[in-house]
């Protein structure tokens, strides 16, 4: 598909016009970040592990009634979602103590909390994304009470749901971030839907067994490298054969293998 306008550049993602009115193309950089951008790097494969491993999720949250921006992943890199009109809060959903609330709270990090904790980030690199509370997200006009209710409604029901999915394949889900929007249909109705992604780069997952880090604090923290976590994880979705590599010796992504799966995909009708 011919990429069209550039809508936006962002640290991770890149966004463009879609084929159709209410359609955005998401393409999924190599780009790797940490500190709101202070710590970048380019590693080759990011990109195609997030964007399989998120579209493979989203339509999992589908499948439950999550309502989501994702219409269908069109090649190794690339997705074709709805245009929303995106809601400035980052909600985090903490299940175990790390990162940082570890860091604020003065708190060690790997003790399960007793009970689920979402927390609102004010959307806004500049201001280091400052935590902010329901209450600030009605009064200054973000959202409204009955928006947030249904945000923290979704939030908890994608928690319940991904946590057994992933203690399934021997994978703690510490904590994610997720980014909601508004979509309005060709009748006027407004709804609120998931938005952005679900990948390894906005959630933290540790080895049940092992206690080992499969996530972007891989780079954040340098404890090993990226691509190896990443691909841990999509093996263990079975979104890999367990016998493939994501990377040639020479460094360089395999396209053959990504292209080769997205054809057999699309000939079973997945």
């Amino acid at each position: 598909m011919a990429r069209r306008k550039k809508l936006y550049d962002g640290k991770a993602k890149t966004l463009y016009e879609g084929p159709e009115s209410g359609t955005i193309i998401q393409y999924f950089k190599d780009d790797a970040t940490a500190g709101n951008g202070a710590k970048h790097a380019i590693i080759p494969g990011k990109g195609a592990l997030n964007n399989r491993i998120s579209s493979h999720l989203l339509t999992q949250l589908e499948a439950i009634g999550i309502p989501t921006h994702f219409i269908r992943s069109l090649n190794m890199r690339e997705q074709l979602v709805r245009e929303v009109e995106i809601i400035p809060v980052e909600v985090v959903v903490r299940n175990i103590l790390a990162g940082t609330i570890c860091k604020n709270l003065g708190l060690e990090e790997g003790e399960p909390l007793p009970d689920t904790l979402v927390e609102f980030y004010y959307k806004k690199d500049e201001l280091n994304d400052p935590l902010v509370s329901a209450d600030h997200i009605v009064t200054l006009g973000w959202a409204d009470e009955y928006e947030v209710d249904e945000i923290v409604a979704y939030a908890l029901r994608i928690n319940d749901f991904l946590s057994g999915l992933f203690a399934a394949i021997g994978l703690k889900l510490v904590d994610f971030k997720l980014e909601f929007g508004r979509l309005q249909d060709d009748d006027g109705y407004v709804s609120i839907v998931l938005a952005d992604e679900f990948s390894p780069d906005n959630c933290r997952l540790w080895d049940m067994k092992t206690g080992e880090k499969m996530d972007k604090d891989r780079f954040r923290r340098d404890l090993g490298d990226l691509i190896d976590g990443y691909e841990v994880i999509a093996k263990k979705l079975g979104l890999i054969p367990e016998d493939c590599a994501v990377r040639k010796e020479n460094g360089e992504v395999d396209e053959e293998l990504f292209e080769g799966l997205e054809l057999i995909e699309s000939k079973s009708g997945k």
